[in-house]
């Protein structure tokens, strides 16, 4: 028996299941979800040592058969999410919908939505219900996994980080952008979702032991027996830099 991490969405998040079957990595899988059985891929494979009894199963590799459905069922949900969408702006309700998805067997509907405000979507769940014959779940998502879900291109030049390589979208705070010395400037800070950026949290483990190790700005420190204020921090590099007098900074190395 192995544990198998499985992909729903290219750039989806990866979710084990336990698995009898001897499977490779890119094989498509039929699995057992809350949501029902769907098609995925395999994207790990890890040694069971125990841990797999809380997983759902891995039912069989998938045929031509199911991998053509799953392709049906990716066409079907994007005209769902387009006719969604005009139903909804035609009733006026403050929502928008991101996603579509169907379950294999297609008795299951999901769609992701963002709203600033609490909606009331009961009687266009029943609408949708007799639309689609399938059983409807709308699910509120936030900023950060709708630019998930779209993807776009990130103040770096590069694809957002959200929607190539995080596995899982941190919480950022304000603390991790001055640990960092970055000017409080949102133009610079804000990503694309209008929220802190991710990377943020990629190297603030660093600052932070870094400025544990590194004295306050503006206090006082012997240096050379004399008292001097710190005046500059190069946290990544441990120094700090020291007005000695009027005319007079000097940098001091934690390294020396």
């Amino acid at each position: 028996m192995a544990i198998v991490g499985v992909k729903f969405k290219e750039d989806g998040k990866i979710y084990n299941f336990h698995s009898d079957i001897s499977l490779s990595i890119d094989d498509k899988v039929i699995v057992e979800t809350e949501r029902g059985e769907q098609l995925g891929i395999v994207v790990d494979i890890i040694d069971d040592e125990g841990s797999s009894k809380d997983l759902k199963p891995v039912n069989r590799i998938a045929t031509k058969d199911d991998y053509e459905k799953y392709l049906n069922n990716i066409a079907d949900a994007k005209t769902a999410l387009i006719e969604t969408r005009k139903i909804i702006k035609k009733a006026n309700i403050n929502m928008n919908i991101i996603s579509a998805d169907y379950s294999l067997d297609k008795k299951h509907l999901l769609f992701n939505f963002v709203s600033d405000e609490r909606v009331d979507f009961r009687d266009l769940v029943k609408d949708l219900a007799a639309k689609y014959h399938a059983r409807i779940e709308l699910h509120q998502i936030g900023v950060r996994d709708k630019a998930k879900e779209i993807g776009g291109i990130g103040l770096c030049g590069r694809m957002l980080c959200c929607n190539s390589c995080l596995k899982d979208i941190n919480t950022v705070n304000i603390n991790m952008v001055k640990n960092q010395n970055i000017a409080l400037n949102p133009t610079k800070i804000n990503g694309a979702c209008g929220r802190l950026l991710c990377c943020f949290t990629y190297e603030n483990n660093v600052y932070e032991e870094n400025r544990g190790l590194l004295p306050k700005l503006k206090e006082k420190v012997n240096y050379k027996g004399k008292m001097c204020e710190v005046v500059e921090l190069d946290i990544l590099n441990k120094k700090y830099t020291v007005k000695v007098d009027e005319n007079t900074k000097e940098v001091v190395s934690l390294d020396d």
